[in-house]
């Protein structure tokens, strides 16, 4: 392990400041992606949540699609 971390030292030094700047932000994407894959989602939990919200959802889309329809026939009217 401490060879390969000096060889990467060694490389970073050749590299010049656009390159250091993509290496920046490849670290950055690893530790998101780090932290992201260390969060758990309980599938049992969410679906729950989506059972318990989903009628509800379901109710607010179709008011909002017959008031959309509301407004287009008002503007075919114009």
């Amino acid at each position: 392990m401490i060879v390969l971390k000096e060889v990467i030292t060694q490389e970073l030094n050749n590299l010049n400041e656009q390159q250091l700047q993509q290496v920046a932000d490849f670290l950055a994407f690893l530790r998101y992606k780090n932290r992201v894959a260390s969060l758990k989602i309980d599938e049992r939990q969410m679906a729950a949540l989506y059972q318990e919200f989903g009628e509800e959802d379901r109710k607010l889309a179709e008011e909002g699609i017959d008031e959309y329809a509301k407004s287009l026939h008002q503007e075919d009217l114009r």
